[in-house]
Formats: C-alpha cells, structure tokens, sequence
C-alpha cells in the first residue's frame, strides 16, 4: 500500500534524533520541482473543495475546525507556507495568528492566554506561525524561566491540545527541519537582497549560535508532546517546493479524514426554484 504523508512524515516514536532525519529528503512524493508544480494543482482542488465544505458545515452548526501549527527555525519557510500552501483556500475560512514576542499584558497571564485567543472557530482552518511552542524552545535555550516552569508546560500543552480535540479542533503540528547550511544560504540571500532585507533580523545570528540547543529543545518537544489527537510531523525543508507538497499533502490528507460534508438546506429546493421562475424583476 501507498505510505501516507501523515505515515511518512510522522516524528518517530521514542526519543527523537533529528540528525538521523534527513532535511533535504524526499521520502515520498514529487522529486522534482515540475512534478511537485502539477501534483500541487491536484491538491489546490482537493484543498479547496473540502475546505469549502468545513466551512458550510461550520455555518450550520458544525463544530468542527483544523489547526496547523508551524514551527522551525528561522528562515524555514512558515510564511512560504503560509502564502504557498494555506493560499490555495478561500481565506474566508481561514484564521492565521503570528506569536511574536510576548507583550506586558500577556506575559502578566499564564503562557496559554495568548493561544487561546486564537483558536480557530467551527469550520474554519487556523494556521500558527509560531506557537504555545516558542515556551519550550526559546523559554528554555534563553532561560527566560525557571526550569521548573517550562519542564511543567510539556504537561499543560499535551492536556491544552487534548482539550481542543474534545472541542472538535483536529490539531496537527509540523517542524520544518532545515539544516544549518541551508539557513546561512536565506540569510545571507536575505542580505544580499535590498527588496529581502526587511525580514532579516540581526538577532537571527544569536539564536543561529545556539543550534545545538535549539535542537535539543526542539527534539524534547516532539518527543514530549506528540500524540494521537495532536500529532507531530517532521518536514524535510530545505527544498521549498518539497516542504510546501508535504504539508499540502498533509492538510489534504487531513481534510479527506474530517471529510466534511455540505448541510442539507433548510428550505423546499422545489418550491424555492418555482418562487424564482416566478418572481419578477
């Protein structure tokens, strides 16, 4: 049988070594950038059609909703994904948030406040750039708490996300993994073009310093956190056309799973049809 891209892409089960995953793989799928552009077509369709139907589902009542949560290092591609892969829908049934540094206020609440504000109602499909996450990655590399603190957070996230599955939230999270050299290549890239240069951040260097530890955070998370109701995939993404089929494919995957359907309509289509012969403009 045809492995899956929610079978391929899965984080392995027990501890994580992201060395052994190849961030330049192409495991299943297109192998190069013509067949990746015409099996893209294929997905906007399906994309499309099931996430259209999410959405009527949610209008009528529907609970349910997708969330795709995108981390990785800097450069890694979430806003390639963001405009690439979550473009392809109507944005009317998307809600995307970007966590950014914590303000005053919200760092005066428990580290989930922020995350909750944000989830997506029924029917639509919300995308994370950047994550609950980001408070045991940067929390921990920079030491910006106690040990203690964001040691406890692996716990509260898994309960958090189990609570969102309870809510009729399919919760699925992609670590787009690219290795150092390939980052050096964006940043520089970055640098060295004047229309680029606006998402380039000095402070990219600092954390680019802290690899290893990023990493090791990264790995712990994964390990930690991965479980049946909110899964995590590990995406090869030093080809930006590989790592955008994958997690097309992956939300895809998803959306055919939910396959949501179309509310009946709450009217006589006949008569309706026959009041529209009828009336006169």
């Amino acid at each position: 049988m045809k492995a899956t891209a929610r079978e391929t892409f899965r984080v392995p089960s027990g501890p994580v070594d992201l060395s052994a995953i190849d961030t330049a793989g192409r495991p299943i799928g297109p192998k190069d950038k013509t067949d990746a552009a015409r099996a893209m077509g294929e997905l906007d369709a399906r994309l499309d059609a099931r996430q259209e139907a999410l959405y009527a589902e949610g209008t009528a009542g529907g609970t349910r909703a997708v969330l795709l949560v995108l981390q990785g290092m800097d450069t890694s591609g979430k806003g390639g994904v963001i405009s690439h892969v979550v473009g392809m829908v109507n944005p009317q049934g998307l809600h995307i948030a970007s966590f950014k540094r914590p303000t005053p206020e919200e760092l005066s609440h428990d580290f989930l406040w922020r995350i909750r504000k944000q989830v997506p109602t029924p029917g639509r499909i919300g995308v994370f750039d950047r994550s609950h996450y980001e408070d045991v990655l940067v929390a921990r590399v920079d030491s910006l708490v106690e040990e203690s603190v964001w040691q406890a957070r692996y716990g509260q996230i898994t309960a958090f996300e189990k609570e969102l599955s309870e809510q009729g939230v399919t919760v699925l999270k992609c670590m787009l993994h690219i290795s150092p050299q390939e980052q050096a290549e964006r940043l520089g890239a970055r640098l060295d073009d004047p229309q680029k240069r606006w998402k380039y951040n000095p402070g990219d260097i600092d954390s680019r310093e802290k690899w290893p530890a990023y990493q090791e955070a990264y790995a712990a998370a994964l390990e930690r956190c991965d479980s049946d109701v909110a899964p995590w995939f590990v995406i090869p993404s030093d080809r930006k056309w590989y790592r955008n089929w994958a997690i097309a494919a992956l939300l895809a995957e998803t959306l055919d799973d939910l396959a949501p359907v179309f509310p009946a309509p709450d009217y006589d289509v006949e008569e309706e049809r026959a009041r529209l012969k009828a009336s006169v403009v």
